[in-house]
């Protein structure tokens, strides 16, 4: 199994599977039916993509340091990516979880400034949905 990160928003973004780029978005790991179930179950917003580098966006305590820092880093060009796409008082959203889970209850909730957050103070475990705004 993999570890999927997929984001929501109200614009359409444009497929980037450039594989020198920290944060690519297009499908890696997920196909058409993950993305429609995260979409239903997960998601508020029309347009559904998958992130990834080499591994879904996770933050937590249980994850080895080095795994840890690579989703730090990701998280951090996703949101200056997303920012670059959305307007003022608009926002995207995020949710982890392993390929085949996107049906399942999530577990925590997330709002965040997408501009000035402490990426060091942030927990995003698996099954979390984190909105950033704008």
């Amino acid at each position: 199994m993999s570890l999927a990160s997929y984001i929501g928003c109200n614009v359409e973004i444009p497929i980037n599977d450039e594989d020198d780029d920290l944060v690519t978005i297009g499908s890696f790991f997920s196909d058409e039916e993950h993305r429609i179930n995260v979409q239903k179950y997960q998601f508020k917003t029309p347009y559904v993509y998958e992130v990834s580098s080499d591994w879904g966006i996770e933050i937590s305590e249980y994850m080895n340091r080095k795994t840890c820092a690579e989703s730090k880093k990701e998280l951090i060009e996703l949101c200056k990516l997303m920012d670059s796409y959305l307007k003022n008082g608009d926002f995207f959203e995020l949710y982890s979880c392993w390929v085949g889970e996107e049906t399942q209850r999530r577990e925590g909730e997330l709002t965040l400034q997408i501009n000035s957050f402490d990426i060091d103070q942030i927990k995003m475990p698996e099954k979390t949905l984190v909105r950033f705004e704008k």
